[in-house]
């Protein structure tokens, strides 16, 4: 199997999970609201958590991208 195709059905069932989410309505479904609970952001460690997790990996995979190619 390609890496393209295992990628693309990974993206794919990912969108597939979102949609479905949004379609039901069901408190919980969406990945935001599964990203919240998981990081706990209702509270000030969780939000810290969650805050420095997602500038440490927006920071390197913008390094890794930009670099990576040149």
């Amino acid at each position: 199997m390609s890496a393209d195709l295992l990628w693309g059905l990974l993206l794919g069932a990912g969108a597939i999970a979102e949609a479905y989410g949004l379609w039901s309505r069901k408190e919980g479904d969406t990945l935001s609201e599964r990203t919240r609970a998981w990081f706990r952001v209702r509270t000030k460690p969780g939000r810290a958590v969650f805050t420095v997790a997602w500038c440490g990996f927006s920071a390197w995979f913008l390094i890794h991208i930009l670099t990576e190619s040149m």
